[in-house]
């Protein structure tokens, strides 16, 4: 354990497992807006062992007080790789390795494997009002400092957190993802009608051709879940990391429990072919978002992908009375099936004074980059205009 870092009255406490917190404690300071920074998520990752020091991301979560008031914590990782977080900073560990340096281990403020956004400092909200930038980062600073890292990151962090972390003397990054926003449809006819015409014939068109190939869909819940299908999806998983010559970062055990744990909050949706199982996607319930997570099958089937992971994550969503439905990094593929262009952000610092302009240089050509990336988008959106 690291004792108070005092930083103007803003003291954080580095614990080595979420279980050393305890679920009252950290769901108090998470809520349940979010699932994916609730405590059954995080200590599912533990408790399968996805997470650890042996697969190079040692929990390190973080408690944080105002003088000796507990008024937040954090989910935070002590980590000996890059793999994982979808903020990708290989040519920083490349540069730091040419020079003799180490770049690793690394303090990581993130949910692990879990692109979305959301708050990653779970504070108070009358705390919030107590911290300036400056106080946060040399809070985290010092944290970085006694536990050995030579830097910090915070990925995916809410407008909350952003207000919380902007400051001029501060590592920025942007980048960009693609979301889908629920104006109100009362079906997918609904929000096909906000499309272009040759867009809406485009998509109709994917959802006959999968069905005109015998293929149809079966949805499971979290404490309703048969092992053979939590098998099968399982299966299919493993198959979408290992066609890339990847090992998969998360294991059946994780699955499992997590499905016990969020019961209705999860949802698995399968792809049935001649009474046979062919594919399967992972959702997961917020409050006001559907995140869709993890996919997989093991033959190619036209446009199967497309179905299984959007149209379906879609309908479930409106379903739902959801606001937003966001389906994972990446995917220029979803612009044109109406999702849009979001801003995403992280926050960082490093240790060796010698590299930090060149960093801060790099952060700032790569916003112009995404920004420019993000207008072009925004112009490619299917949506029809208002007269």
């Amino acid at each position: 354990m690291t004792e108070h870092t005092p930083s103007s009255g803003l003291g954080i406490v580095a614990v080595g497992s979420i279980d050393a917190i305890g679920r009252d404690n950290w769901n108090r300071f998470a809520g349940t807006a979010n699932p994916l920074v609730s405590y059954d998520f995080l200590e599912a990752l533990e408790a399968s062992g996805s997470v650890s020091a042996d697969t190079g991301w040692q929990p390190c979560h973080l408690k944080l007080f105002l003088d000796d008031e507990w008024i937040g914590v954090a989910p935070a990782y002590l980590k000996a790789h890059s793999m994982g977080e979808y903020v990708f900073d290989w040519a920083w560990a490349d540069a730091w390795q040419r020079h003799g340096l180490p770049y690793y281990p690394k303090l990581l403020l993130a949910v692990p494997f879990t692109p979305c956004q959301g708050r990653r400092l779970l504070l108070t909200d009358a705390a919030r009002q107590h911290f300036s930038a400056d106080q946060v980062h040399q809070a985290l600073d010092d944290v970085m400092t006694a536990k050995g890292a030579h830097s910090w990151h915070l990925l995916f962090p809410d407008a909350d957190d952003q207000a919380l972390l902007a400051s001029p003397a501060t590592l920025h990054r942007e980048g960009c993802q693609f979301h889908w926003f629920n104006r109100g449809y009362e079906s997918f006819e609904d929000f096909l009608a906000q499309l272009t015409s040759r867009k809406r014939k485009s998509l109709r068109k994917e959802r006959r051709q999968v069905a005109e190939q015998g293929i149809t869909f079966q949805h499971w819940f979290g404490d309703h879940l048969p092992d053979e299908v939590l098998d099968d999806f399982f299966l299919f998983y493993n198959a979408t990391y290992l066609k890339r010559g990847m090992r998969p970062y998360l294991n059946r055990a994780f699955f499992q429990l997590l499905a016990q744990r969020l019961g209705q909050g999860l949802r698995i949706i399968t792809a049935v072919r001649e009474g046979q199982r062919i594919a399967a996607a992972l959702f997961i319930v917020g409050n006001d978002c559907l995140f869709g997570r993890y996919w997989g099958c093991l033959d190619d089937y036209n446009h199967l992908h497309f179905e299984t992971c959007y149209y379906q994550g879609i309908d479930l969503a409106i379903e739902l009375g959801l606001a937003r439905f966001d389906a994972g990094a990446q995917g220029e593929h979803k612009l044109v099936r109406g999702f849009e262009p979001v801003l995403t952000h992280s926050w960082h610092n490093v240790a060796h004074p010698g590299f930090r302009d060149a960093v801060a240089h790099f952060c700032q050509e790569e916003a112009e980059d995404v920004a420019r990336y993000r207008e072009a988008a925004l112009e490619a959106l299917p949506y029809r205009q208002e007269p």
